[in-house]
């Protein structure tokens, strides 16, 4: 039986804008592969061509170079420029985008116009139960909380049943108390629907806590595509690391399997030899009573925040690491402590 092709795919994606003397190259060779029915995020900080990439997906933009198909169809690339409206994708912007003078439901059926009324019907009341908008539908968008107006238009983009689902920062709009679980309900919604979706983002939680799978951007070009544990606990460069979560770094020498560091001998995730900078993410210290007649570690600061605590403590060589700490334990400043860690680590060979 012949496979089915991907849900999307890029491959070397260019673009750059500005004056041909002095072109600002926005997207660099990117290539990536999304599966049907997964939902991925476009992970990275602002200026790093996370949305323009969105753009060219949706045909808002054009390529320089690369191409993009969707469902195994070319919509961009080779002389190819697919117009938006063709290209079966349905978009959520960051102000939704709602048409204010009409109710919720005349929203969603906006992109069902040509479908027989029979159709359409059973198709929108499937939509407004899948959302969880099943009687607010009368409603008009001013009516509507932030949240319910996000489902709205994300049952809006689903109705016509695209190809792909494109996010824009989609939460962007909403207070930090409401975010959390309206971006739990969106999870739910697109993995329900089995749809297609990118999520661009540059919250790290979001993106780690939503997705089957995230993609960092940095400077243009796409530096890992992992799932969110792998992403953040096998991180394939220094510069994911960094951005992806908390992170200390902390010199030793690689000797394969182990790498020797101020804090004794540990464990390495992968073969390593020479020089190397040791990732430690905050959890992944212990923080233990000192032993006599060992050198100590010394407390120099702490974040108390509730669920947990970032303690700030000196190594005797006077190197800073911050671990991470529940919050029944007192750290006073000056305590001191011996420093353990608990699983195999990650290492990049140190530049010269």
């Amino acid at each position: 039986m012949k496979q089915k092709p991907p849900g999307l795919h890029l491959q070397g994606v260019s673009k750059q804008f500005g004056r041909k003397s002095a072109p600002v190259l926005a997207v660099n060779d990117v290539s990536l592969t999304v599966d049907r029915g997964e939902f991925i995020a476009l992970l990275g900080p602002s200026g790093c061509g996370k949305t323009t990439t969105l753009r060219l997906i949706a045909g808002f933009e054009r390529v320089d170079a690369g191409t993009i198909e969707i469902d195994g169809a070319l919509m961009a690339g080779n002389s190819v420029h697919v117009q938006p409206e063709r290209r079966r994708v349905g978009m959520v912007f960051q102000e939704y985008a709602l048409f204010p003078h009409v109710s919720a439901l005349a929203n969603i059926e906006f992109g069902l116009r040509r479908m027989p009324p029979a159709e359409k019907r059973a198709r929108t009341q499937e939509i407004l139960e899948m959302t969880g908008l099943a009687g607010l539908e009368g409603r008009m968008p001013h009516e509507l909380s932030g949240g319910q107006q996000q489902r709205v238009a994300l049952a809006r983009a689903l109705a016509p049943n695209p190809a792909l689902i494109l996010l824009d920062e989609p939460f962007s709009n909403l207070d930090a108390g409401l975010r959390a679980r309206v971006r739990a309900e969106l999870g739910e919604i697109l993995h329900a629907a089995k749809a297609t979706a990118i999520f661009v983002t540059h919250d790290r939680e979001e993106a780690l806590s939503m997705v089957d799978r995230v993609a960092v951007m940095l400077d243009g070009s796409v530096k890992q595509m992992a799932s969110p544990h792998e992403l953040y606990t096998n991180p394939a460069t220094r510069s994911v690391a960094e951005f992806i979560g908390d992170a200390n770094f902390l010199p030793g020498f690689g000797q394969g399997d182990t790498i020797e560091c101020e804090l004794g001998v540990l464990a390495a995730r992968k073969q390593i030899r020479g020089p190397v900078d040791i990732l430690l993410r905050p959890e992944n210290i212990e923080l233990l009573p000192a032993q006599p007649g060992l050198p100590a570690a010394r407390v120099r600061h702490s974040l108390f925040f509730g669920h947990d605590q970032l303690i700030t403590v000196q190594l005797p060589t006077g190197t800073h690491l911050i671990a991470r700490s529940g919050p029944s334990d007192a750290y006073v400043s000056d305590l001191p402590l011996q420093l353990a860690v608990r699983s195999p680590v990650v290492a990049y060979p140190r530049k010269k």
